[in-house]
């Protein structure tokens, strides 16, 4: 949020409204905070959610029955997990940048503005993870205190990074957890959030740090669309490929010196 605004429900929408997107392309489009009576200055705001298609504006955002599948926010590259490296051991794994705690509060402030709350949630047990959901409670919180209190919550190792030390063998249950979901109490879809690999895994999409896939489990996990800050941009880890593989040995190692030229070094570790 610009200028460290402090958010309140006045600004809140009452239901997700096609007429407060704003067309960025023929299939593109973007929310930020809805104004009623003109209670939030838009110029308070740095930041929208940009979604895709415009098309499937009522399928993503005024159903129960779909899964919010995300990818925890913006993280520090410069450091990087250590092999083998446990679950909840935030000391020695990559973690939310300061920006990526900024930008997952904002994209909880900017869902919860624009009347997009969630029935369940359940998110890996991975430091970077546990750090969004947080954040995104933080961002909820600002609009409306205690929002997530009454909303089932729950960490599950089914979740946790793509074979990784306590990782998910594969994604299975994953892919059960959002078949299985029928919109349960008619409070909200269904959030999870996972990793990049367990997500291109299921979905065959590569998804910025943060970004959102709207899922119909009606129709075989079907991707109606993205969901994301405007700001969001793609990491040099899954992204830029040059630096990925110069990074990175066949076993899934680091390598040290490559790392460190890449601007990136293994969490915990003695390089700069």
């Amino acid at each position: 949020m610009a200028g460290g605004a402090i958010l309140s429900a006045s600004g809140a929408a009452a239901d997700p409204d096609p007429k407060s997107v704003s067309p960025v392309t023929t299939f593109v489009g973007e929310m930020a905070v809805p104004m009623p009576g003109g209670g939030i200055d838009r110029s308070q705001i740095d930041n929208s959610l940009r979604f895709e298609p415009l098309q499937s504006f009522d399928e993503m955002f005024l159903r129960d029955d779909v899964v919010f599948l995300m990818r925890h926010g913006p993280t520090d590259w410069s450091k990087l997990d250590r092999k083998d490296v446990a679950p909840t051991d935030c000391a020695n794994q990559r973690v939310l940048s300061d920006q990526g705690r900024k930008d997952t509060e904002d994209l909880g402030a900017l869902l919860a503005f624009n009347d997009i709350r969630f029935g369940r949630i359940v998110v890996s047990e991975w430091c970077r993870n546990q750090q969004t959901y947080d954040a995104l409670e933080r961002g909820y919180d600002s609009v409306e205190p205690g929002a997530w209190e009454a909303t089932p919550v729950e960490a599950s190792a089914d979740l946790n990074l793509l074979l990784s030390l306590q990782g998910a063998p594969n994604v299975t249950k994953l892919r059960a957890l959002v078949s299985g979901w029928d919109g349960g109490d008619q409070t909200g879809p269904l959030l999870i959030i996972s990793h990049f690999t367990n997500i291109q895994e299921l979905t065959e999409f590569a998804v910025y740090e943060g970004e959102m896939l709207v899922l119909d489990p009606k129709r075989e996990n079907r991707v109606l669309g993205y969901v994301r800050l405007r700001t969001a941009q793609p990491d040099i880890g899954h992204f830029n490929v040059a630096t990925r593989d110069a990074i990175y040995e066949a076993d899934g190692s680091v390598d040290p010196a490559a790392a460190a030229a890449a601007g990136a070094t293994e969490a915990g570790g003695d390089d700069p």
